[in-house]
């Protein structure tokens, strides 16, 4: 080769490079406009859709102030028309008021028109006195005078005869006077005491001092006994509940007087029987369990109490002795639903007696307390829970109502009689209290015995399940006026010997009998 043909070669060589190197060039910038070009489109189509999302914001955020305004004022005007309603009932109310004041000032009236007549009475009673004294002079001077008696003898004689005389003008008087304070008092308190029971309405149930707990099958029962029985004694020493497995099909009985215990027992095997393990070791974590478990359930049980009850302040422990009751009876009557009974029923007498209701309600309510801790104290539950009151901070009302309801000790205000009547009501309501057939009998054997042991009654019959009793008298021996007499005896003998529930009515019939035969 030439240096002409290397010199041709080198220039075709550069300018194919020099060829290649524009084409280079003008592709990439064909590429770039092509770029700057979709990148244009895309800000464009970028900045429309950006315009639409916030024409579309703008019309919703209208929409969405338009719908907060109409909402706005639709809740104003439930607020108004709920203000309009409250502010006819505040005026109802005061009506109410108005009214009540009204008839409490009648009643006033009328007490102080009784209290005159029983002053006026009371008077006539010193002057017939003075009169009797004045005829027992005179007739002891004109028997001295005429009889010739020694004045021992006719003052005996003249004291006899007075004696029956006055017996007799007394028994008519007390007579007649009961009657008229009866046609006052009894309509008195049965208006209060059918306007108690009658605004209070309380379901009731029966309970028992065993608890039965169902089984799946009866092969548990001999794994509730366990190799040798180690089960059913480790489930006896946690519980302190005594466990009988008999012959009842598909079933255990637990007995215990402690109901807080048998609850305990009963909750834990039910606990065990759905578990399936049961064992020494899981019997006393279970029973463990069970009773931090409970011991909450009793403090809301207590709080529920009180709340539904409308007493607050009380202190923590009552709440919890309150929360007890729940699993405590009393011939059958769960103590916890009849406290809060007798604190309703304390409540609307008190209101309408005009006595402090919240002080009524509380001491209805924590009447029976002593009930929740008696099985663990000496002494009568009254004065255990008047105790009890007193160190947690109760007012001197109060503890006294909750020690006197059962008269352990005398009622010295009118909360504490108030307390005792609605503790009677909560009682002896029909199906609240449940007793046992031999003790029933007794109870009525005794009152017929009672009544028998006074002079001149032939007959007594106990009837209405002992809530009566009616006496049938010698005409010859007792009188009509003596009658009265005898009914008011028998009742206080009734009330100082026996112990029942609710009260006795005392019925003494007296008649005269006229036998002929015609032949």
């Amino acid at each position: 080769m030439t240096i002409w043909h290397f010199i041709v070669e080198f220039l075709l060589l550069g300018l194919g490079f020099l060829g290649g190197f524009f084409y280079r060039k003008y592709v990439m910038d064909s590429h770039q406009q092509s770029l700057e070009a979709l990148g244009k489109k895309i800000l464009d189509e970028a900045r429309k859709e950006a315009d639409s999302l916030r024409k579309e914001a703008k019309l919703q955020a209208k929409d969405q102030l338009l719908q907060m305004k109409m909402d706005f004022e639709k809740e104003t005007h439930e607020r108004r028309h709920e203000l309009n309603q409250l502010e006819r009932r505040i005026l109802q109310k005061e009506e109410n008021l108005e009214k009540k004041g009204a008839l409490l000032d009648e009643r006033e009236t009328e007490l102080i028109k009784q209290h005159k007549l029983a002053a006026r009475q009371e008077e006539e009673l010193k002057v017939q006195n003075e009169r009797y004294q004045h005829l027992v002079a005179e007739q002891t001077a004109r028997l001295e005078q005429l009889a010739g008696m020694s004045a021992t003898e006719a003052k005996e004689y003249l004291l006899q005869s007075m004696e029956r005389e006055i017996r007799a003008d007394a028994a008519r008087l007390v007579k007649r006077i009961e009657t008229e304070a009866k046609e006052h008092a009894d309509r008195k308190a049965k208006d209060i005491i059918a306007l108690a029971i009658k605004r209070y309405a309380s379901d009731y149930v029966a309970e028992q001092t065993v608890s039965v707990v169902a089984l799946p099958n009866e092969e548990m029962k001999g794994r509730i006994i366990g190799r040798e029985g180690r089960n059913i004694r480790a489930l006896e020493a946690a519980t302190g509940v005594d466990i009988i497995i008999d012959d009842t099909p598909e079933a255990v009985i637990l007995s215990a007087f402690n109901p807080v215990r048998r609850e305990v027992a009963r909750r834990s095997l039910e606990r065990l029987i759905s578990d399936g393990r049961i064992h020494p070791g899981r019997i006393e974590e279970i029973v463990e369990k069970v009773t931090q478990e409970l011991e909450v359930n009793i403090r809301e049980a207590g709080e529920e109490a009180a709340f539904d009850a409308g007493v607050h302040g009380l202190h923590p422990e009552l709440v919890k002795l309150l929360g007890k009751l729940k699993f405590r009876t009393s011939y059958a009557q769960n103590v916890l639903q009849h406290s809060v009974e007798v604190c309703y029923l304390c409540g609307i007498m008190a209101a309408e007696l005009g006595l402090n209701v919240k002080h009524a309600k509380r001491a209805g309510l924590l009447h029976d307390i002593g009930k929740a801790v008696d099985q663990e104290a000496e002494g009568v539950h009254a004065l255990i829970g008047a105790d009890l009151a007193k160190r947690h901070g109760e007012s001197p009302k109060v503890v006294h109502a909750v020690a006197a309801h059962h008269e352990d000790i005398p009622p010295e205000n009118i909360l504490a009689v108030l307390v005792q009547a609605a503790d009677t009501l909560s009682g002896a309501r029909p199906g609240a209290r449940r007793e046992m057939l031999e003790t029933y009998v007794k109870r009525l054997e005794e009152l017929e015995r009672v009544a028998l042991s006074f002079s001149g009654i032939s007959k007594s019959y106990a009837i209405q399940a002992g809530r009566e009793i009616r006496l049938i008298v010698e005409s010859e021996k007792v009188n009509d006026e003596e009658a009265a007499l005898l009914s008011r005896e028998v009742a206080k003998k009734i009330e100082a010997d026996l112990t029942y529930p609710g009260q006795i009515k005392v019925t003494v019939i007296r008649e005269t009998r006229s036998v002929e035969y015609a032949r």
